[in-house]
């Protein structure tokens, strides 16, 4: 199963402490909510300084894709996240913190929730060509990319389920989320 996600038909939603609002590109199980997803993927838009929502039981995968970054306090121990397309991984358990180093940035973030059925989703910001497998996330970020027929713009996104596999052609900076789920754990 294929699906094409346009970033043309996301809404914004407050985070769950209100301090900025973000929107869901694909989720499992779909239609899930913020306490009980498996995984989930979404474009945070951070336009001031403040604390990060709590996620009990969830890591993250947090990549910059717009705007200068950010200084966290991840419990306490500081993490400078300056550098786009670059994921950087840390717990949704953990009081975070965030000064915002230059003005508003917009986020890609990977989230999932420790022992529902899903493992780790390994994250990966690509150009050029790549064989893709199947339970993979495609979005594009800073230019265009074409999968499985499909031609992507900014914020685009392509969902690969089942046994689908495709190629990418990836012509600006294109994140490829692996989704390993369980094998009892139909993809959305």
């Amino acid at each position: 199963m294929i699906r094409f996600l346009p970033a043309s038909a996301r809404t914004a939603v407050p985070w769950k402490n209100g301090g900025g609002v973000t929107r869901e590109i694909a989720a499992w199980p779909e239609g899930a909510r913020m306490d009980d997803f498996a995984w989930r993927v979404s474009l945070a838009e951070v336009a001031a300084d403040g604390p990060f929502s709590a996620f009990p039981d969830v890591d993250r995968t947090l990549t910059v894709v717009e705007g200068a970054g950010m200084d966290l306090a991840v419990g306490g121990e500081r993490q400078i996240v300056n550098t786009r397309y670059v994921p950087r991984d840390f717990r949704g358990d953990v009081p975070t913190d965030c000064r915002l180093l230059d003005g508003p940035v917009v986020n890609l973030n990977v989230m999932w929730r420790r022992g529902a059925g899903a493992t780790a989703p390994t994250v990966a910001v690509v150009r050029g060509r790549l064989r893709l497998r199947a339970d993979a996330l495609v979005v594009a970020l800073d230019g265009t990319a074409e999968v499985a027929g499909l031609t992507l713009g900014p914020y685009d996104a392509v969902q690969l389920g089942g046994d689908e596999e495709a190629v990418l052609h990836a012509r600006g900076r294109t994140a490829v989320i692996g989704l390993s789920l369980s094998a009892d754990a139909p993809l959305a």
